[in-house]
């Protein structure tokens, strides 16, 4: 799972939504120069991450990320590179409440838009740096601000709340059972949490942190509370990049692209290994003419994924596969985490012949040796099959490894 998948059974009958994405924070808390949501994990900044995560949802319309006015030109060559999509970028403000005003305006006042986007029905507020964010938990959100004008994500409480007195001993301590932990994905009709923001105090605007407080006090709007997953933390100490790292390692060692061309016997092989993966892993499927002219590099790894099944219909497609990887180098995927790319030879030849070539293998061996110096694995399968009459059944036919 790559930061941000899910399901997609449930969606919001909503048009449309937009997400909000504060992004100023100074990350003092993590120490070092690079604030938080600008710190490389996996070669890529985390803010990309989340960004990707809201991108993938198709029925998040615009993605607004607001950032500090220093990080603008970083901002953006960040959306450059890895081609995200959807994405404009607002100038914060000196806190996360006037950077989160800042970047509801652009939807209503001209002066923060040469162009205003279309104002949504609902606006989905969320950390920059909580890239774990997925699609259920974003719709359930949305629905219920749908329905009761504000919705957040909540946690169980981890420690025990307690407050001091001015003497600094124990006054007294919160019943953890009955507390629960803010988090982030919010939700809110816009019209409530924009009117929220513009009857905010200066002392509102500067010191307070929760959104659902401010619809309740200036919109008496109580927010529904939706239970959150453990996945929904927040990037905060240097620790927790390392944890990150960690959690992204796993989940993109659970997931595959296929990559079949549009011949009608590869496409097919594709969609049936897609159906017979995606019960024990996230299967993304693509068919496309495997050709550098024909194809863009983004539309194939955009989703950062490292792990490849490309099907072809030739035996020893050396050239397809040689393009292939000269795509996969010229894309953004920051190549710190070894690539595997299986190489599928689909053989569909009414003669089937087990002899390899060596002038064929000793290629494949070359090729395999020079790209894994680039940290790209490359393994070859070859399936060769006689076409048969009952192929309507089974298209793979008479299989042969």
């Amino acid at each position: 799972m790559e930061p941000g998948g899910g399901s997609r059974d449930a969606r919001p009958a909503v048009t449309p939504v937009a997400a909000v994405l504060p992004a100023g924070g100074s990350g003092e808390r993590l120490g070092g120069a690079t604030p938080k949501q600008f710190c490389a994990v996996q070669g890529r900044p985390l803010v990309s991450y989340t960004v990707r995560a809201m991108e993938r949802i198709s029925w998040i319309s615009d993605i607004i990320v607001v950032v500090s006015p220093e990080n603008i030109g970083t901002m953006k060559s960040i959306i450059e590179k890895y081609g995200h999509r959807r994405v404009t970028i607002v100038k914060g403000g000196i806190t996360r409440h006037r950077s989160i005003f800042n970047g509801l305006k652009i939807f209503v006042e001209n002066e923060f838009s040469n162009c205003l986007l279309q104002k949504p029905e609902v606006v989905i507020i969320h950390d920059a740096v909580r890239p774990f964010v997925e699609e259920d938990i974003l719709s359930k959100v949305v629905m219920a601000a749908k329905e009761h004008g504000a919705a957040g994500a909540i946690r169980p409480l981890v420690s025990t709340v307690i407050a001091s007195a001015a003497n600094g001993c124990l006054d007294h301590s919160l019943e953890r059972a009955r507390y629960r932990a803010s988090e982030m994905p919010q939700a809110f009709l816009f019209d409530t949490i924009y009117e929220a923001y513009q009857q905010c105090t200066d002392y509102d605007l500067d010191y307070g942190t929760e959104c659902l407080h401010l619809a309740l006090k200036y919109c008496k709007t109580n927010a529904k509370l939706v239970e959150g997953t453990p996945d929904l933390w927040k990037v905060t100490y240097k620790r927790d990049l390392y944890a990150a790292e960690s959690i992204i390692k796993d989940n993109l060692s659970q997931e595959v692209c296929v990559i079949a061309n549009v011949e009608e016997a590869v496409a097919q092989v594709g969609f049936l290994l897609r159906e017979s993966l995606k019960s024990q892993i996230k299967v993304e499927a693509i068919s496309i003419p495997l050709s550098k002219n024909d194809s863009n590099p983004q539309d194939i790894f955009s989703g950062q994924c490292y792990n490849f099944i490309c099907i072809h219909d030739k035996k020893y497609a050396i050239q397809e596969s040689q393009q292939l990887v000269g795509m996969l180098e010229e894309s953004n995927i920051p190549l710190l985490y070894p690539v595997v790319l299986i190489l599928m030879h689909l053989d569909i030849s009414e003669n089937i012949s087990f002899s390899i070539g060596m002038e064929e293998l000793t290629s494949i061996k070359k090729f395999a040796r020079e790209v894994k110096k680039k940290n790209i694995l490359v393994y070859g399968l070859l399936i060769q099959h006689k076409p048969t009459s009952d192929m309507a059944g089974s298209p793979f036919g008479n299989q042969c490894l």
